[in-house]
């Protein structure tokens, strides 16, 4: 039983991260009329990819419980990194769920949030659940040890160049005006 559970939570695991990815980074065009064709495009698919991320975010985290677990309690053999360092992986990936699920609902309940923590900026959280869940696939994702460093590394330092050139066209752009 503790086999399957492994199973599907890695491969929960390895299916939501592109899912996120693709999910933060439609994020970055969705509400940026300047960049056009992307931001038409994350127009279309960002609310249906986030959510369906979203979904087997909570699949892997359901998995993941049983699967901590088994470690902690002895009954699979412990990771090959000490126990602190897998149970604070797994704190990260806890708090990775918790921004996320706080950014949701950001977006679902925006009465919910009233000024400084407008819908917008509680919405944000989900870069900031993105980064921990990255912390979390690094320290604890033993499928992921050799793609660290030629994967993941390079796809966030993309995510945050992205981030940065929204943030100058923001600034460049005054907000009733219309790019041309």
């Amino acid at each position: 039983m503790s086999q399957l559970v492994w199973l599907l939570d890695r491969g929960a695991a390895l299916v939501t991260y592109p899912l996120l990815y693709l999910a933060v980074l439609t994020g970055v065009f969705y509400n940026t009329e300047s960049f056009g064709v992307l931001h038409e495009a994350a127009q279309r698919i960002h609310v249906e990819l986030s959510v369906f991320a979203m979904i087997v975010t909570l699949l892997h985290a359901g998995l993941g419980i049983p699967d901590a677990w088994f470690v902690v309690s002895g009954q699979v053999p412990a990771p090959a990194y000490s126990m602190p360092y897998f149970l604070g992986g797994i704190a990260v990936g806890v708090g990775a769920l918790l921004m996320f699920v706080v950014a949701v609902l950001g977006f679902t309940d925006a009465k919910r949030f009233q000024r400084p923590w407008g819908p917008r900026v509680v919405h944000s959280f989900a870069y900031l659940g993105f980064a921990f869940g990255v912390i979390h696939a690094a320290a604890v994702g033993t499928d992921l040890t050799g793609l660290v460093r030629p994967l993941l590394g390079p796809s966030v330092a993309f995510l945050v160049y992205l981030l940065l050139l929204r943030l100058l066209v923001l600034r460049r752009v005054p907000s009733n005006a219309t790019p041309s």
